[in-house]
C-alpha cells in the first residue's frame, strides 16, 4: 500500500533533483556559500552520476577549446572567430579553481583521482584543412588562453607527438596539428560521486537515491510542491521547496514542462545517442598519449566531432575512438523510448518542426550512422589510425544527449548545441537544457545561476567573499589580464597536480 505523506512545514530551502555533476557543483557551492542551507536531492537511479557524468557516458575531455575546432568557425571573410573558444576556455580555467578549492580544503579526494594532464591536440589533413589549422593557431595564439600552443607540419615532430596516427599514413597528403600540454582527461563521474560523498554528510543535506519526481507545481506561498515516488518502496510524498533546481540531463525537458513556468514554453529537444570504438589491446593503448580532435562531418552534430582519445576510467588509461552517433527517441540511457513524443506539446510543436525541416542533413547524417556496418566504422577509425585491426576494438555504448530546440522569431524554431539555463521570472527555479561543454563548464554555469537567483545574497560581503575564496578570479577576465591568468593556472596546477602552465625550455 502506498503512504501518502506530506512535509510542508519542515522542508528544505532547496531541491536539486538529478545526481550529476550540474547537481553536485550547484549543492556544494550553496553549502560553502550558506552552511546552514537544507537541501534534499532526488536521483531516480540507484547511484549517483550514472546518466551524462558517467565516464563512459561522458568524452571525459576537460573541454577547454584547445582542441575541438568546431568552437573556432571560419568567417565568410576567412577570418578565424574564436569567441566562444575564449569563453570556453575561461569557464574551465573557473571549473579548475573550484576544483583547486575544494581538494585544498579537503572536501574532495586527491586530484588523481579525477583529473590528469594530456595534451591536446587537432589534427588535419587537405590543403584547405591545414590552412585552416595554421590560422586558427596564428589567431587564437594572440589570446593568452591559448599561449604555448604548437603548431606542426613536420612529420618528423607528428611521429613523436601521435605515432599511431602517422603509421601508414599516405606521404603525399598535407597534414597538419596542434598540441597543447596543458590539456587534460576529467572522470566526471569520479569528480560528482566525491562531490555527493562530502555533501550527504553535511547537515542538512539528504540525498534520496530511487526516487523519481512525478509532479511539480508553484503553490499560493511561492514555494514549489514537488510530487516524488519512491521507486523501491512506491511510497510516494509531496515535498516543499522555496528553489528548484532540475538538474537532470536529458530528463531535464519534462520536468520543466511540468513546471508551467511561460519561460519553458516552447522549448523541445532532439535526442542523439552515442557509440565508442574501445581498444582492447594494451599495447596499442600505451603507444598514444593524446586527446586527438579532428573535423566534424558535414551535417553531424558538434558532440560526433572524431577523436582519438586517450582516457583514465577507474584507474586504467583506456583508448577510445568515435563518438559515432545514432537516433533513440530515448531522452536518458536509462530511460524510455516515449521520451520523444511525449516532450511534444502544443507549445513546442511548430519549434520542432521547423528545426527538423532546418536540419535535413543532421537527419540524414544521423540515419547514415545507425545503419553503418562494422566496417564503415573501421574505415572512419582508419582515417585517424590507418594500421588498425578490428579485432583490437569493441563497440562500447556511450550516453543520450538532448540537444535543445528553441523558439526563434524569423525560424519558427533553430537546434542548439550548446547548454543554457532557463529560469523563472521569480527565479525560484532554474532548469539546465542542453549537452556539451556542459561538464566542463558546470562551474562557470552555476555561478550564472546564482547571479541570476540569487542576486540579492550574491551581492552580499559574504558571498561575495566566499566566491573569492572558491575562484581566486572570480569577477575578472583572464583573457585580458595575463599576469591574474598566470598566477591562476600555476595555483590550479599545484594543487590538481597539473603539468606547469609555462613549459621550461
Amino acid at each position: 500500500m502506498n503512504h501518502m505523506k506530506d512535509a510542508k512545514d519542515n522542508g528544505p530551502d532547496v531541491v536539486l533533483i538529478g545526481a550529476g555533476i550540474m547537481s553536485a557543483t550547484l549543492g556544494m557551492m550553496l553549502k560553502e556559500l550558506q552552511p546552514n542551507l537544507r537541501i534534499e536531492i532526488f536521483e531516480r537511479l540507484d547511484v549517483a552520476a550514472a546518466e551524462s557524468s558517467d565516464a563512459w557516458n561522458n568524452a571525459g575531455t576537460g573541454h577547454s577549446a584547445f582542441c575541438e575546432l568546431n568552437y573556432t568557425p571560419e568567417k565568410p571573410d576567412g577570418t578565424i572567430d574564436i569567441l566562444k573558444a575564449v569563453k570556453i576556455a575561461e569557464s574551465f580555467e573557473i571549473s579548475k579553481q573550484f576544483w583547486a578549492y575544494l581538494i585544498q580544503n579537503n572536501i574532495i579526494e586527491l586530484p588523481t583521482s579525477f583529473i590528469k594532464s594530456i595534451p591536446h591536440m587537432s589534427f588535419v589533413w587537405g590543403n584547405d584543412n591545414v590552412n585552416f589549422l595554421r590560422k586558427r593557431y596564428e589567431t587564437m595564439t594572440q589570446c593568452p588562453l591559448f599561449q604555448g600552443m604548437e603548431y606542426s607540419e613536420d612529420r618528423e615532430q607528428l611521429k613523436e607527438w601521435i605515432p599511431l596516427i602517422m603509421e601508414g599514413r599516405d606521404t603525399s597528403e598535407p597534414i597538419a596539428a596542434t598540441r597543447m600540454d596543458l590539456g587534460t582527461d576529467v572522470n566526471f563521474g569520479a569528480l560528482t560521486r566525491s562531490m555527493f560523498n562530502y555533501l550527504q554528510q553535511q547537515e542538512g543535506v539528504t540525498i534520496h537515491f530511487s526516487h523519481e519526481v512525478r509532479k511539480l507545481r508553484q503553490v499560493e506561498d511561492g514555494r514549489w510542491r514537488i510530487r516524488v515516488k519512491d521507486l523501491k518502496s512506491g511510497d510516494k510524498r509531496s515535498v516543499y521547496a522555496k528553489y528548484l533546481f532540475i538538474g537532470a540531463g536529458g530528463g531535464a525537458l519534462a520536468l520543466l514542462e511540468k513546471s508551467d513556468i511561460p519561460e519553458g514554453q516552447g522549448y523541445g529537444g532532439f535526442p542523439v545517442s552515442g557509440q565508442w570504438l574501445k581498444c582492447t589491446n594494451r599495447a596499442v593503448i600505451e603507444r598514444h598519449q593524446a586527446k586527438v580532435y579532428g573535423l566534424a562531418a558535414v551535417g553531424s552534430p558538434p558532440m560526433s566531432v572524431p577523436h582519438l582519445d586517450t582516457r583514465y576510467i577507474n584507474g586504467q588509461q583506456e583508448l577510445l575512438f568515435g563518438p559515432y552517433a545514432g537516433f533513440s527517441t530515448k531522452f536518458l540511457k536509462k530511460g524510455s523510448f516515449l521520451d520523444l513524443p511525449r516532450s511534444i506539446k502544443p507549445a513546442n510543436l511548430r519549434p520542432m518542426i521547423s528545426a527538423g525541416i532546418q536540419n535535413m542533413a543532421l537527419t540524414k547524417y544521423l540515419i547514415d550512422q545507425v545503419r553503418q556496418s562494422p566496417e564503415e566504422r573501421l574505415g572512419a577509425l582508419k582515417d585517424y589510425f590507418p594500421e588498425a585491426k578490428a579485432e583490437d576494438w569493441e563497440l562500447e555504448v556511450a550516453g543520450q544527449r538532448v540537444q535543445i530546440i528553441k523558439k526563434d522569431a524569423d525560424k519558427g524554431g533553430v537546434l542548439e548545441f550548446g547548454t543554457e539555463v532557463v529560469s523563472g521570472a521569480n527565479c525560484t527555479l532554474a532548469a539546465l537544457l542542453g549537452a556539451s561543454p556542459g561538464a566542463s563548464t558546470s562551474v562557470s554555469i552555476m555561478i550564472g545561476l546564482l547571479e541570476r537567483c540569487f542576486m540579492q545574497r550574491v551581492n552580499s560581503e559574504e558571498w561575495k567573499g566566499k566566491l573569492k575564496e572558491m575562484i581566486p578570479s572570480y569577477g575578472q577576465s583572464l583573457s585580458k589580464n595575463p599576469e591574474l591568468l598566470e598566477q591562476v593556472r600555476e595555483y590550479t596546477g599545484r594543487v590538481l597536480d597539473l603539468v606547469p602552465a609555462v613549459k621550461e625550455k
